[in-house]
């Protein structure tokens, strides 16, 4: 599990799309610091489906910044 503190672009050449899964997610706040916490379940070909493949949380900052390069990467999105 991770708190991300800081996105940083990288270069890649890779343009593999990866198969879908389930994201879970939940809030809750820990010395008084709101957390969004997203949880990616393994796939049915995994050895144990449906186990926690990782975990992300953010805070309001780090969620300030994702909401901004989300919209920065796809500018057509309803506001």
């Amino acid at each position: 599990m991770a708190l991300i503190a800081e996105f940083q672009p990288v270069p890649s050449t890779s343009r593999k799309l990866h198969g879908p899964v389930t994201c879970g997610h939940r809030t809750f706040t820990v010395d008084g610091q709101r957390i969004l916490q997203l949880d990616t379940y393994g796939s049915a070909e995994r050895m144990i489906p449906d186990k926690i493949s990782q975990s992300i949380q953010l805070n309001a900052e780090s969620a300030r910044v994702l909401l901004k390069l989300i919209t920065d990467s796809f500018p057509n999105l309803a506001r």
